[in-house]
């Protein structure tokens, strides 16, 4: 066990859940960690009516969460029989009492959305506030995932240590390949640049990822290790074309707005198109 730190998943009773449940309980299991399942109820915040309706057995909105919780559990065990799995369920706003019961931990993982309706809207939001508000990696699973794939780790000129060591960690546990890649922003109009200065540009981006793929060999030996650098207009669009393929797309997040608790452009779009499974890699406080 990882100095007892825990995998934290959030349950909803979703499809999209079942499976971020899965993929957070075999995760558990490859690190050696336990699994905590957490269903947050947001019905205190609605209605006080939430004992069982007189006369029916099994009723009320306490016990369906109570039901959710243990649908969630039971899922997580059966994924895998034998994982060390503890179930909570809190009441609340979904992404702060996550966010929450999960600081200090290995990772939270969550479903790409939730159930559908009004409810859907606040669960839906989840995911999304999570790669803000979190103190520790946040994986969001999609219903499309690519178990064959490499890591994808997004490197941004500062080497992103915090972003790399995640995804080191991932391969590593996943005995997968690591693709390290760096995006070299060229916006559109740029027109015909000196050729000097895109000289420079390109020896600068192939500093950033020798760099990077030297530091990805030395966190995970034995782990067959790539490093590329692509061109794009966006670099969001280079993220997620990269993502199609990917086991797990691993970025960084730096919110640069008014707000402390942001995300970056960057890391927002991949949340919402990502074609596959994507880690938001956060440390501490300030992320």
């Amino acid at each position: 066990m990882q100095e007892d730190k825990a995998i934290i998943a959030g349950c909803d009773g979703s499809a999209e859940a079942e499976g971020a449940l899965r993929w957070a309980a075999h995760q558990a299991d490859l690190r050696g960690c336990p699994l905590h399942v957490v269903h947050v109820s947001i019905w205190p915040l609605l209605t006080r009516n939430l004992g069982p309706v007189p006369g029916v057995a099994d009723s009320g909105l306490e016990r369906s969460a109570q039901a959710v919780l243990e649908e969630g559990v039971d899922t997580a065990r059966s994924a895998v029989p034998g994982l060390e799995v503890e179930g909570t369920l809190l009441h609340g706003l979904p992404a702060s009492q996550l966010a929450q019961v999960s600081s200090g931990q290995a990772m939270v993982t969550v479903g790409s959305r939730g159930l559908g309706g009004f409810l859907g809207l606040l669960v839906g939001s989840v995911s999304l506030e999570l790669a803000a508000t979190a103190t520790c990696p946040v994986a969001v699973i999609r219903s499309d995932t690519h178990p064959e794939g490499p890591v994808v780790a997004a490197v941004d000129g500062s080497g992103s240590p915090t972003a790399l060591e995640d995804a080191c960690a991932m391969a590593s546990v996943s005995r997968a390949g690591l693709t390290v890649l760096h995006v070299r922003h060229t916006p559109a109009g740029y027109g015909h640049p000196d050729p000097f200065d895109a000289l420079a540009a390109e020896m600068a981006a192939r500093e950033v990822i020798a760099s990077a793929v030297s530091r990805a060999r030395a966190l995970a030996p034995g782990v067959p290790v790539d490093g590329k650098v692509v061109a794009d207009t966006s670099v969001a669009h280079a993220l997620l074309k990269a993502s199609t393929q990917a086991r797990m797309l691993v970025v960084g997040t730096k919110g640069h707005g008014f707000l402390r608790e942001t995300i970056g452009s960057t890391a927002h779009a991949v949340l919402h198109h990502a074609r596959g499974p994507v880690l938001i890699s956060r440390r501490g406080p300030a992320g």
